[in-house]
């Protein structure tokens, strides 16, 4: 790492200063170091990666490198027409033409010019089977990495959710974790997954955790190795009090390191990047209706330090929040998961909800969703099915084949022990859907009606209520294996199960107006000299909406690559700069 300089004035000095970790805020590092300016990334934790490291790692970026090279092509109105279908008007934004012009350079330069391998996302298709949905081509991923490359950088990479791993070990999503879940049905996944827990027993044996990593921890230690190989210096555990204002521009920060306040003056400008407010009691309760009056309502996924500094230091400078969105959240459905400490951990449903054997119910025994669409979906819905002044929240059912094969919520598949979850009484188990309904306050009635109906259809592979499983993303969110329909099978071996569903989210949505360049706007929509926000500081592109998986990561990185180069004084296309 390169030394700071020191100022008369006993300050630090340097070109860029980023706060915060993840993704996005590194891109923006990464490319200005790769131009010569001397970066600093201070990280309010102590840990580097942000939600970026615990994330899925998919960005959606379309018309990416990837795909060209695969015989997928397609002209940039095609994912315009997309976007103009999900967020409407919104989609003439200024912003939207920079991020579709210059998202697939930035997988290019990453490629090019520093430690990124990145695998395609070429058959995962859009959310929606809307005008300009696409059913492959428009995504990309870290490759695996590992992680002894960091040295012992990688004490400080934040690790994955541990309910969400096994034992401490990640599994890549896609055909990785179709092994695991077949591991008792095929010689060929069972001798897969053998070999893959081998290698993290010798990495834990070895190094204290796995090395092997994959998802977002893969995309963020590819960064990091990035940013060391550029000369950037990593801070931990340095929070931002106050932007540094001189000569009416932004021009550097105060950090607290240990105690004591430290000063860093940046010539060049401050990227905020601090992953947005997902818990911020005040601003959950000011923007998110369902996170109740004091904003403990709200049970987000993202790590607990995103307090929102970034956008308080923003708006203590003249800057605005943008308010006026569809959503100023990620929705996503979480359960509350209780940890040996007596902690809890916000658990995101990612994954089981949309495999035959589960359905969701409301306290009135009735499904309100197609349970594989997408997490924002499912949690929309359930907003609009709960009456008015009541608490939301559903049940997510399953048979005893489907938990087993699939596990439910943190409560993994055969063969993990499911008794200490129901000793917690985080997963409600019982003999009939009747005693089920009595131990979660369940309509039975309704319940063992909706059940039957649900395995009507389902055997026939139908879902007359809410189509589900007709769309190339329920289907790939089910089960391949399983006829006729991917998404649909009936719940109907005993014991049956249950586990509480709550609002959540994967981060929040709602941040600091900005322009094409990133460049954070006051209350008369200039530009604030300096200034720039990046990843969930950033008001999102996509209007609170979420058309596809990966549209934080993508529009994140993209725009830190922006402005990696605008700092530079390197021109960015699409763009017309004031």
């Amino acid at each position: 790492m390169t030394e700071m300089v020191r100022s008369g004035d006993g300050s630090m000095s340097c070109d860029v200063l980023v706060l915060g970790s993840g993704a996005a805020g590194l891109t923006a590092a990464v490319v200005a170091a790769h131009h010569g300016l001397k970066v600093v990334v201070a990280e309010k934790s102590s840990w580097f990666g942000g939600t970026s490291a615990i994330s899925g790692g998919w960005l959606w970026i379309p018309r990416n490198p990837l795909a060209l090279n695969a015989g997928i092509k397609e002209d940039i109105e095609d994912p315009l027409t997309y976007l103009r279908s999900e967020i409407g008007n919104v989609a003439g934004d200024a912003r939207i033409d920079s991020f579709l012009a210059n998202g697939p350079r930035m997988v290019s330069f990453l490629a090019d010019h520093a430690e990124m391998e990145w695998i395609d996302g070429n058959r995962i298709p859009d959310f929606h089977d809307t005008p300009g949905s696409s059913i492959g081509g428009r995504s990309v991923s870290a490759a695996p990495f590992d992680g002894r490359r960091l040295g012992s950088l990688i004490e400080r990479l934040r690790p994955p959710l541990r309910e969400a791993t096994v034992w401490g070990m990640t599994v890549k999503g896609g055909a990785e974790m179709s092994h695991f879940f077949n591991a008792s049905r095929s010689l060929t996944s069972s001798l897969i997954v053998a070999r893959r827990l081998a290698r993290f027993a010798w990495h834990r044996l070895r190094h204290g955790r796995d090395m092997h990593l994959v998802n977002g921890n893969a995309l963020v230690a590819r960064l990091l190795r990035s940013a060391l190989d550029k000369g950037v210096t990593l801070l931990a555990e340095a929070p931002a009090t106050r932007l540094i204002q001189e000569q009416g521009r932004v021009a550097g920060a105060v950090l607290q390191v240990k105690g004591t306040s430290f000063p860093i003056r940046a010539a060049r400008g401050v990227v905020l990047a601090t992953g947005g407010f997902p818990h911020d009691p005040a601003g959950l309760a000011a923007l998110v209706p369902h996170a109740g009056p004091h904003g403990l309502d709200h049970h987000s996924a993202a790590p607990r330090t995103n307090t929102g500094e970034g956008l308080r230091l923003a708006e203590a400078v003249g800057a605005r929040l943008r308010d006026d969105l569809a959503s100023a959240t990620a929705m996503a459905p979480v359960s509350l998961a209780p940890r040996s400490d007596g902690g809890v951990t916000n658990f995101p449903h990612l994954v089981d909800r949309a495999k035959p054997g589960f359905i969701a119910v409301t306290p009135n025994g009735r499904r309100f969703v197609n349970e594989a669409d997408s997490y924002y979906d499912f949690i929309a819905a359930l907003l609009r099915a709960t009456p008015t002044g009541a608490a939301p929240y559903c049940w997510l059912l399953a048979d005893d084949g489907a938990r087993r094969r699939w596990g439910i919520g943190a409560a993994k598949p055969f063969p993990f022990p499911l008794r200490p979850w129901q000793r917690s009484g985080y997963v409600r188990s019982a003999r009939s859907l009747a005693e089920l309904a009595a131990l979660c306050g369940i309509d039975p009635t309704a319940l063992a009606a909706t059940v039957n109906q649900f395995n009507e259809a389902a055997r026939r592979g139908e879902d007359p209520l809410f189509g589900r499983g007709s769309s190339p993303y329920n289907r790939l969110q089910g089960d391949v294996l399983n006829r006729p329909n991917p998404s649909l099978g009936p719940l109907e071996q005993a014991p049956f199960h249950a586990v509480r569903i709550v609002p959540g989210s994967l981060g929040t949505f709602a941040g600091l107006k900005t322009d094409a360049l990133a460049r954070v706007l006051d209350g008369e929509n200039k530009p604030i000299a300096g200034l720039f926000a990046v990843g969930n500081d950033m008001s999102s592109v996509m209007n609170g909406r979420y058309p596809s998986g990966g549209i934080t990561l993508g529009p994140g990185m993209t725009f830190g690559f922006v402005v990696g180069r605008h700092l530079v004084g390197l021109p960015v296309i699409g763009i017309e700069e004031t």
